[in-house]
């Protein structure tokens, strides 16, 4: 699959589509409280998708069962819900989310602290949003996708945090993953010229500790292999003449 360019009605489908995906994430803040499970994120996470007439990206996605991704603590990403796992004070829980709207996707993560959490977990999720607005000053027509990549990298392992390597982001649209590969770490490559009308979802995903995972048994949870905290955020952003617009931000 080629990297495609955006049509002008493609990118009003796609920036209501992240609209309706940021208040989700704005509600689903809201909701969150120590004593639920992730299965009751999961849960109001779909209603309220579906309340916007959209349907779950990620529901049934390559057999993902859940609509949330919903990670805690030492889960880096795919946490799936569960009834049992029940989110304490001081839990640090990664929610990534996609919405489809007449069929375009958008895609966006955030790492919410649950009531106080410890100062280094509120540093890590705080550097990790950050590393996201670090890259995407050089999402600029021109640039290479590499400048983006290097710039996370940057910012995120100038606090001694690991960048993970084994999961990047990735172009956007009519598909969920479309091309090119969005890495959060500098490659040899330039990578792309990026043009007008590009939409790439891109995501730090942060470690405290080193940056090596593991999957767990269910073949969807991604963990640090140090048991370090982890944190991720995401957007959906399309390059335009000027400055990027974030499609997935209600500002």
């Amino acid at each position: 699959m080629a990297v495609t360019i955006k049509s002008s009605r493609e990118i009003e489908l796609m920036r209501e589509a992240g609209k309706i995906l940021a208040k989700t994430h704005e509600e689903l803040e809201r909701a969150l409280k120590p004593g639920m499970s992730t299965l009751d994120i999961d849960r109001i996470g779909e209603e309220i998708i579906r309340s916007y007439g959209c349907i779950p990206s990620f529901k049934n996605y390559n057999g993902y069962p859940a609509s949330i991704c919903v990670s805690v603590n030492d889960e880096v990403v795919h946490g799936i819900p569960t009834k049992k796992h029940i989110i304490q004070e001081g839990d640090i829980v990664s929610l990534d989310a996609g919405v489809i709207y007449k069929g375009y996707h958008s895609d966006a993560a955030r790492t919410h602290g649950i009531g106080e959490i410890s100062p280094e977990a509120r540093k890590l999720i705080e550097v990790t949003r950050q590393s996201f607005f670090e890259g995407i000053k050089f999402a600029k027509a021109g640039n290479h996708l590499n400048d983006i990549s290097a710039a996370i990298q940057a910012y995120a392992e100038s606090f001694g945090y690991g960048v993970v390597r084994d999961l990047v982001g990735h172009g956007i649209g009519s598909h969920l993953h479309e091309d090119p590969e969005v890495p959060n770490f500098a490659m040899r490559r330039k990578g792309i010229k990026l043009q007008p009308g590009m939409t790439l979802a891109i995501e730090p995903m942060i470690n405290a500790g080193s940056w090596e995972v593991v999957w767990l048994d269910d073949d969807w949870t991604v963990v640090t292999e140090d048991g370090s905290l982890s944190a991720h955020y995401e957007n959906t952003i399309l390059i335009t003449e000027g400055e990027p617009e974030i499609l997935s931000l209600n500002v």
